[in-house]
């Protein structure tokens, strides 16, 4: 039988995003090494509610890696010490009878905290309507292979296509930079042939919001990448520099 593992907790608790917040201590017991970490989340809001406690506030939703909303900082780590993985994926074996886990939301001005690990990401819904479309009626399905896509070109789209909007890359960050956020997303357009017509605007745009939402610049340490639970890849950083230094010399493209 496995051995349950007893666990000391620091856990941020801010009741709304103006309240003053705090670390709080709290005591697991008996946990499986076999949960997930939000399965253990779970078995201590059980147990705060059983006293009458309010429980931990955070967000999930699939729990299966998909949609990316688990996000929270384990131990000064984006999503937790493995690589690779949503804080959703990762389970309570990485760690080891008796160790303390200190638990906080994203760090970021552009996420303010809502409530203890809840942060408001709006700030990506606003970056991503300010040019992450295309005006290409593109009706139903086509046939397998009737637009040829070069497979050089169809690979990395679809690689930065899988970014999870998580918000790990600015978490990470010394300079809550949304660089790789935003390059995944002008890449996976720029890449294929239906982003061609808002190519130049879509960069303009995009990293017009981003500035007005108060992210940091990028100073290339490559945190965000370590960090990434999708491994999307500083490539599109550079590949972002150069769409838009590319649309910022287009005499007929207005930011």
């Amino acid at each position: 039988m496995t051995a349950k593992l007893n666990l000391t907790l620091k856990v941020w608790r801010q009741v709304h995003a103006k309240a003053k917040g705090e670390f709080k201590t709290y005591k697991v017991h008996d946990i499986s090494p076999d949960m997930s970490f939000l399965e253990m989340l779970d078995e201590l809001n059980n147990e705060l509610i059983r006293k009458g406690e309010e429980p931990v506030a955070f967000d999930h939703d699939c729990r299966e890696g998909i949609c990316g909303t688990c996000g929270m900082m384990i131990n000064g780590q984006a999503h937790g010490p493995e690589r690779l993985t949503t804080t959703c994926q990762l389970h309570m074996r990485k760690f080891k009878n008796g160790d303390t886990i200190v638990i906080e939301p994203w760090r970021a001005r552009a996420f303010p905290v809502l409530r203890d690990l809840v942060v408001d990401r709006g700030s990506f819904d606003r970056i991503q309507q300010a040019g992450g479309y295309t005006s290409i009626n593109v009706g139903n399905a086509p046939d397998g292979n009737s637009v040829p896509i070069p497979k050089t070109q169809a690979d990395p789209a679809f690689a930065s296509a899988t970014c999870l909007g998580c918000g790990a890359c600015v978490a990470a960050c010394k300079n809550a930079s949304a660089m790789l956020f935003v390059g995944a997303k002008v890449s996976q357009f720029a890449l294929l042939p239906q982003g061609q017509p808002e190519r130049a605007q879509r960069a303009l745009s995009m990293v017009a919001q981003m500035d007005e939402e108060a992210f940091g610049n990028c100073t290339n340490t490559y945190e965000c990448e370590a960090a990434c639970p999708v491994g999307i890849s500083v490539d599109n950083i550079a590949r972002l520099n150069r769409e838009y230094i590319r649309a910022s010399v287009c005499s007929n493209v207005m930011p």
